[in-house]
């Protein structure tokens, strides 16, 4: 896809085809993610109206990428907890703690890389290991409880929460348990 100067503007018309304006092209669902990846940055407008429904559109890409893969990103119980907070008093919190937790994920990954590269160069070794992939799957599960949690913290009346003091061992479970990982992944890079 060229990008064109400026705003790029893709227009939805009613027999569902997306036309981008930049490019003067149809495109599909399948384009629009991949200028997502690219980091491209686009606004879906409905044709008729001019009624802005980019949010509906990626929300439509999230979809078709979930079910035609089979690699979710997005597990049952994140979706039925997402699911859970509309209309609740807290869902006005969510977007922005969603948006921090990508955003810090995403900041994590990039370290993440950068420190296999350092460690093992750019070679094939360092793009087949598995454990940075494991690590960044637990650092995945850790976010979502302590998104769980905060939830808990602004809706303290919450069924099967747990005490404070019940809450506090967990977390320093969870921080022993991810000490023993980094000595594990450092101990495997040093024996490399």
């Amino acid at each position: 896809m060229a990008k064109a100067d400026g705003e790029i503007t893709i227009k939805k018309y009613a027999n569902r085809r997306l036309y981008n304006t930049g490019t003067s092209t149809y495109v599909t669902l399948e384009d629009l993610a991949k200028m997502v990846k690219k980091g491209e940055d686009f606004v879906v407008q409905d044709a008729k109206s001019g009624e802005d429904i980019t949010h509906s559109v990626l929300t439509q890409i999230i979809f078709e990428q979930e079910s035609k893969t089979g690699n979710t990103l997005l597990p049952i119980s994140f979706l039925r907890q997402l699911i859970g907070y509309y209309g609740d008093q807290m869902q006005m919190v969510v977007p922005s703690f969603l948006e921090h937790s990508m955003k810090a994920f995403t900041e994590q990954q990039s370290q993440m890389r950068e420190q296999v590269t350092r460690a093992f160069g750019d070679n094939p070794l360092s793009k087949n290991l598995q454990m940075p992939i494991q690590l960044m799957e637990e650092q995945v599960k850790r976010n979502t409880e302590m998104f769980h949690q905060a939830m808990q913290m602004f809706s303290p009346f919450v069924a099967g929460q747990q005490p404070a003091k019940e809450s506090r061992k967990a977390e320093a479970k969870d921080i022993d348990d991810l000490k023993e990982q980094l000595r594990s992944l450092q101990n495997k890079l040093d024996n490399l």
